[in-house]
Formats: structure tokens, sequence, C-alpha cells
């Protein structure tokens, strides 16, 4: 078969809002009509909740107004009700008003804010929250590059099962930025991700097959791999 000869170093990076969270007492209804697309019950039940300063609710009425849920789209004030849940501590609203600057959405976009606000959710074991931190390290957005900061952050987000963190993880491994170079240790974090159907932990583990990096090379193993990749539509792996 065709050895494709190089590994795609692609830093995948979570720039998406959650927009769900587990269900508390008080919120309840209004999850529930908000699952089931009655926007309108959810607003009246969120609404009142969040100006009595219930941090879920104003978490949940942020995501209304970022995502046009039951009122016109509008990402100031989806900051706004962000950052008021975001002040009293509540992980979810820290990573969306994270990457709300990251991004300039409804405010001007500040990567040190990004990095302030990603850090308080990582710091209370928020997985895309670590990972995106691990992100800025590794790119010296915010914060002076650091690839050993980024390794840490980006392994506290892959054991928690985050599949872009075990594949940034695998790329630090087999190219020794941050840790030692390690191509066992990257076969084995690109088959973490690999295998919750992460396309370019595919690609990469198919790579390691054909090569012989970190493992016996084996190209049975690499085209089925490549396969995997190829049927997401993963470009390099097509046949």
């Amino acid at each position: 078969m065709n050895n494709f000869g190089w590994i795609c170093f692609v830093i995948a990076v979570t720039s998406s809002i959650v927009t769900s969270q587990p269900a508390y007492a008080g919120n309840t209804e209004g999850d529930a009509a908000r699952n089931r697309g009655d926007y309108a019950i959810a607003l009246r039940e969120y609404r009142p909740l969040a100006e009595q300063g219930d941090a879920e609710a104003q978490f949940n009425l942020g995501v209304m107004y970022g995502n046009g849920q039951g009122v016109t789209k509008d990402e100031l004030l989806a900051v706004q009700w962000y950052r008021k849940a975001a002040e009293q501590g509540f992980a979810n609203a820290q990573y969306n008003l994270g990457v709300m600057y990251a991004n300039g959405r409804g405010v001007t976009k500040d990567e040190l804010l990004a990095v302030q606000w990603y850090r308080k959710a990582a710091e209370q074991g928020y997985a895309e929250a670590q990972f995106n931190l691990g992100n800025m390290y590794d790119n010296g957005q915010g914060v002076t590059k650091d690839n050993q900061l980024a390794v840490q952050w980006y392994r506290k987000a892959a054991e928690r099962g985050l599949a872009n963190a075990q594949f940034n993880l695998g790329l630090m491994y087999a190219d020794g930025q941050g840790v030692t170079k390690d191509e066992p240790l990257a076969v084995q974090w690109y088959r973490k991700a690999a295998e919750q159907g992460f396309a370019n932990a595919q690609y990469n583990l198919g790579v390691m097959y054909a090569d012989g990096q970190g493992v016996t090379k084996d190209e049975l193993l690499a085209v089925q791999w490549y396969r995997k990749a190829a049927e997401q539509g993963y470009a390099e792996a097509q046949f």
C-alpha cells in the first residue's frame, strides 16, 4: 500500500458554546421546555430565577440569547448573563464567557480575558476549558507560549476522556513538545481519540502503523485506520 509519509499536526480547538448542563432544582421545568423546543415557557421559567441571582438560570438565559431561542439573538445580552453566572463560580458560564472573549462574540476579542475565564473553569475540572487553556499555552495566545503547561492541561482534559485533548497529547508525545518524545505513548493517546471516532487521530494512528512508529509496523492496521478517517471525509486519508 502507499505510505502517506507524514503525520498531520493539526491542533484542534474547542470553540463551541456549551448549551446544556445537569438539571438542578428550580431549573428543571425550564430545561424540559427548552429540550422540547418550547422556548417561551423555558424563558418564563428561567428569567425570574436568573433575576433572583440563580447562577444556573443566568447561564441558561445566556444560552438562549446566544442562540436566539425564544428571543432575538443578542450576544451582548448572552455575555451579560454568562458573566453574572460566571462571577458566582458556575463553570459552564465561565467556559462560555472564555469562548466569547476568545472569538470576540458580544465583546471585544481579548485573549487575556479568555485565558482568565478558561482557567477558572479548568480549575473546577471542566474538561473543555482545560483543553482550551492547554491550546492557549500551546499557541501563546493570551499567555506566554509554554509547551509544558500545554501538556499539563491537555493531560487533565485527556484523562477526562476529551478526544481532541487525547489527540493533542498524542501530538505532543510524537513530536517531543513539552515532554520527552515517546512514540508508544503517542500511539496510546491517538488510539484513545481514534476509538472515539476522532478522524485526525484515526489518520495519525494509521501513519504510526504504516511507518512502525511506536508500534510494530502493520500495513493492514494502517489501512483500517486510514479507512475509518476516510469514511468521515478526512481528505489526507482518501485512497
